[in-house]
């Protein structure tokens, strides 16, 4: 079969053998145009056949795809820059390219965590960094003392017991994150500021609007674990970044909306670096969010008397906001959410790490086991007792409650056939008997019938059901799965008709089966 071939400007037949699939083509293609490919840890540069707008797959043959005689098909070299480093999160379970070169090696943890956060979403006061090893990277070490290759991977580990809460916050779940937080109010407070972070990020404008209207301040800084609050001011520097940034750097616009519209010291709010939410819109180029921040910076607030411009309503409210901090810490009326004595203290190398990613399960069944162990060792001989005690009476109510029937009254004119008192009842006549449908269920309809008559035959339907069951085991899919997978790849194909896509799909799936 003949065909075209269009590189670089140029148009050239080539002779395609039957069942010759796109590698080999690929193949004929790098000798004929002496094009120079490559595979390595900063990149790949590889060919790319398009035919009928989609891309064709290596493995494919060409006759599969629906490519007839004198067809033309388009060839692209293509470049690809491989990620740095690959960081695997613990939470969401995925591995997030961290683009770069060399030189990124040479950077230190703390900026590697700086870019981690702008991608997953996370402060960088929830999680740290291990390699694969289990050795921990601290914020100042660099990234080349822990014998790391370009493409290798990194963990993110997490709080112990935090992962169902920063899943909830991913996804939005506003009654998962009430019920993962915490009921000590030190971390219950840091937990608030920090799923109102992730919130802003993902653009979760009704659990953002929950955690506010909870207390929680949008121009408030993340800040740090209390179990590490005596590190604070040596901590990494993105832990005075508050929401509002966030939502900034990501563009949220009805978050941001949303803040502003709750707290109006938003406007004026500044990271670590001195920059407010219209600065940072601004270098990231989101044009909506910064319309609207120019238009709130440069309005006027009106009142019945007076109207000031909105710089100086901020100063006032400001220094009220200030004022009103230091009468309620004089007279003790706002509870100091700070490290008190007693409380744990994590420090980096001698303490027992508390960020290993341990879910909830595993933190309440090594509880538990403890619990047990100190039972056990102390009044083991009381629950012994204790339990030899309750059996009888456990097994004479259970089998009391068994030989219990329904009365007549409450079963109406359908009678309980009676048993002796040494059989048990069945749980299955109790209710049957007990209950009438008014109107009639329809019946049971027989599988074999709806078969074709070759079909029906029991040996027939044996064979059916076994070669549908290997098919999904070893493909990983369901017949259906199958099908609607492989009309997705022909639908691809757009300046194809619809039934030359549909034929190109049934070839396919059946190229698959054949194969499997």
């Amino acid at each position: 079969m003949k065909v075209f071939i269009a590189f670089d400007g140029l148009c050239e037949p080539f002779d395609i053998l039957p069942g010759q699939t796109v590698k080999g083509v690929k193949q004929m293609l790098k000798e004929y145009f002496h094009i120079q490919l490559s595979d390595d840890k900063q990149g790949r540069r590889f060919l790319e056949l398009i035919y009928a707008g989609g891309i064709l797959r290596d493995e494919w043959v060409l006759t599969d795809a629906g490519i007839t005689l004198c067809s033309t098909i388009k060839c692209i070299v293509k470049e690809e820059e491989k990620p740095a480093l690959y960081v695997y999160n613990a939470v969401t379970k995925e591995r997030v390219p961290i683009m770069g070169n060399i030189h990124l090696l040479a950077a230190t943890v703390s900026k590697l965590k700086s870019l981690l956060s702008l991608k997953c979403g996370f402060p960088v006061s929830v999680f740290c960094l291990r390699t694969l090893g289990g050795k921990e990277m601290y914020d100042c070490n660099i990234l080349s003392d822990y014998n790391l290759d370009l493409g290798g991977t990194v963990k993110m580990d997490v709080w112990d017991g935090w992962k169902e809460l920063l899943n909830a916050c991913v996804h939005g779940h506003k009654e998962s994150v009430q019920r993962y937080l915490s009921k000590y109010e030190t971390i219950l407070r840091f937990q608030q500021r920090a799923a109102l972070y992730i919130a802003a990020h993902f653009g979760h404008l009704e659990l953002a609007e929950w955690l506010q209207a909870k207390g929680v301040r949008a121009d408030e800084a993340v800040g740090v674990h209390p179990y590490r609050e005596w590190c604070r001011d040596t901590d990494h520097h993105d832990i005075e970044k508050c929401a509002v940034h966030v939502a900034a750097e990501k563009g949220q616009l009805l978050v941001i909306k949303s803040f502003i519209a709750r707290n109006i010291l938003c406007l004026e709010c500044q990271n670590a670096l001195g920059q407010t939410p219209l600065r940072i819109c601004i270098q990231h180029g989101h044009k909506d969010c910064l319309l609207y921040l120019i238009m709130k910076t440069w309005s006027v607030v009106s009142f019945p008397n007076v109207s000031f411009p909105m710089n100086i309503y901020i100063k006032i409210k400001k220094w009220l906001y200030r004022a009103q901090k230091r009468v309620c810490k004089v007279k003790k009326w706002a509870p100091q959410f700070k490290t008190r004595v007693g409380d744990p203290v994590v420090v980096d190398g001698f303490t027992e790490p508390k960020m290993t990613s341990r879910d909830l399960h595993d933190i309440y069944q090594d509880k538990w086991r403890r619990v047990m162990q100190n039972s056990r060792a102390h009044s083991s001989q009381a629950i012994v007792n204790a339990v030899l005690q309750l059996r009888p009476n456990t097994l004479r109510e259970r089998k009391a409650k068994l030989s219990r029937f329904p009365s007549l009254n409450q079963i109406g004119e359908n009678p309980v056939k009676m048993r002796p008192a040494s059989e048990s009842p069945d749980i299955n006549d109790m209710f049957t008997s007990g209950w009438s449908p008014h109107i009639p269920l329809p019946p049971i309809t027989n599988t074999a019938n709806s078969r074709p008559r070759n079909l029906r035959t029991p040996q027939a339907s044996f064979l059916l059901n076994s070669s549908l069951e290997s098919f999904s085991k070893y493909s990983g899919r369901t017949p259906r799965q199958n099908a609607v997978y492989f009309l997705s790849l022909a639908s691809e194909f757009k300046e194809k008709p619809w039934l030359q896509q549909l034929d190109m799909a049934r070839r396919l799936a059946r190229k698959s089966v054949h194969s499997l």
